[in-house]
């Protein structure tokens, strides 16, 4: 397969967990487009005007309601979608290209967001994660984090 047999995504997403011990949390947007709605990171795409800093910022903003800051490159998650599983019709198969950094919240409030992709956020226990229905970015994300020193 050649660059120009796929369409290809670039998402930035951040990973935000709460103060260490066994009640630990991580701030999860629920992804409101597949027929049953799944968690993922806080996150999303990249505008053609930004860095892929500029964009997890923005978008952990619009979905979460909270504004961090950047406290370093966790890594990235490519994820290949066959072109019968895309949630819009095609014969190209989409290359999701995902950047992930390690988050920290420095103002704002959590709320829901308006219009968008997702329609919840919400601090869910590290424990719980493995249980909830999700994207395989959540599983990704937490295993870059923990690498990282969690």
């Amino acid at each position: 397969m050649t660059e120009s047999d796929f369409d290809t995504r670039t998402g930035a997403y951040a990973v935000i967990v709460d103060e260490p011990g066994p009640e630990q949390r991580i701030l999860l947007a629920l992804w409101n487009e597949p027929a049953e709605p799944l968690w993922s990171m806080p996150g999303g795409g990249v505008e053609p005007s930004e860095t892929t800093e500029q964009a997890a910022v923005r978008e952990v903003l619009e979905e979460t309601g909270y504004h961090i800051v950047l406290a370093g490159l966790l890594g990235e998650h490519t994820h290949l979608v066959p072109a019968e599983r895309r949630l819009i019709t095609t014969d190209r198969p989409l290359l999701s290209r995902r950047v992930i950094y390690r988050g920290h919240i420095i103002g704002g409030s959590l709320r829901k967001e308006v219009g968008g992709t997702t329609d919840e956020a919400r601090w869910i226990r590290l424990a719980d994660v493995a249980t909830a229905p999700r994207v395989d970015l959540v599983d990704a994300a937490i295993d870059l984090w923990r690498t990282d020193g969690g």
